[in-house]
């Protein structure tokens, strides 16, 4: 078996179809690993012969991508997220990796690069290109760490770029995009309170100014994501007031008692 393609799911119904498409011919086996969906997730896995196993959903998503890496039976793993499409350039690139003999190179994982789609438009500035991920890994040469919801794919050894790209469409409306912002913005409040970071007037003007300032300035300015127009500005705006937000989730943790 080349090639094993790898998914950890909960409630994809809208995109798993398309993702699993994009795969076509390239993938010897196709493992989901889903966070028990209450949707058709798991009926559209079916339709594509994938090997299936139901997990509890987890709050650090990797947990699962992890569990799904673990059953891949391919000298190569191709690791997905459901909002995602491989190109056919990508795909090309791919299978020319996955047909190799194996030994034949030192390399044992590669980059892909990511389009970001926002607001109707890709981005192409504002750090959002060419946004690359390592996907592509060789079996028992990469582990999720699972510690935070940003972390990469670690591999053992030397990894390299292919061409083309992953089409990624997390926020294909705004309504998404805030949807994802709540639940990141919860994680990296959690994160927050696992350090017990104090509430002293130095965080206070570190979450709710100076963070937000420099990442806006660092999207928006130094990386030009003023050249997208509108959707440059709110993506660097809405992404600045992420450590705003987080901290201000992390105070309510911390001092307001839920209501029953």
């Amino acid at each position: 078996m080349k090639l094993s393609v790898v998914l950890a799911t909960y409630n994809e119904e809208k995109n798993l179809r398309d993702c699993l498409k994009s795969v076509k011919g390239i993938a010897d086996e196709i493992i989901i690993v889903d966070g028990e969906s209450s949707d058709s997730t798991v009926d559209i896995a079916k339709k594509f012969d994938a090997k299936i196993l139901i997990v509890p959903n987890q709050p650090i998503f990797h947990i699962n991508k992890q569990i799904a890496l673990e059953q891949a039976k391919g000298e190569w793993i191709l690791q997905l997220d459901a909002d995602e499409r491989v190109d056919e350039e990508l795909k090309q690139a791919i299978k020319g990796v996955s047909s190799r003999t194996q030994g034949d190179s030192l390399v044992n994982g590669y980059y892909l690069k990511r389009k970001n789609f926002f607001l109707g438009t890709w981005l192409k500035k504002g750090g959002q290109y060419p946004d690359p991920v390592i996907r592509l890994v060789k079996k028992g040469h990469a582990h999720f760490p699972s510690q935070s919801v940003h972390e990469q794919i670690v591999v053992n050894g030397t990894v390299d770029t292919l061409p083309g790209h992953l089409l990624h469409y997390t926020a294909p409306t705004f309504d998404r995009y805030l949807r994802n912002s709540n639940r990141y913005t919860s994680l990296t409040a959690a994160e927050l309170k696992k350090q017990h970071l104090s509430f002293t007037l130095f965080n206070w003007l570190k979450y709710l100014i100076w963070k937000p300032k420099v990442t806006f300035f660092s999207l928006y300015i130094r990386h030009k994501g003023f050249m997208d127009g509108f959707p440059g500005f709110i993506f660097a705006l809405f992404s600045s007031l992420h450590w705003a937000t987080s901290y201000i989730k992390y105070w309510e943790l911390c001092h307001v008692k839920k209501m029953h």
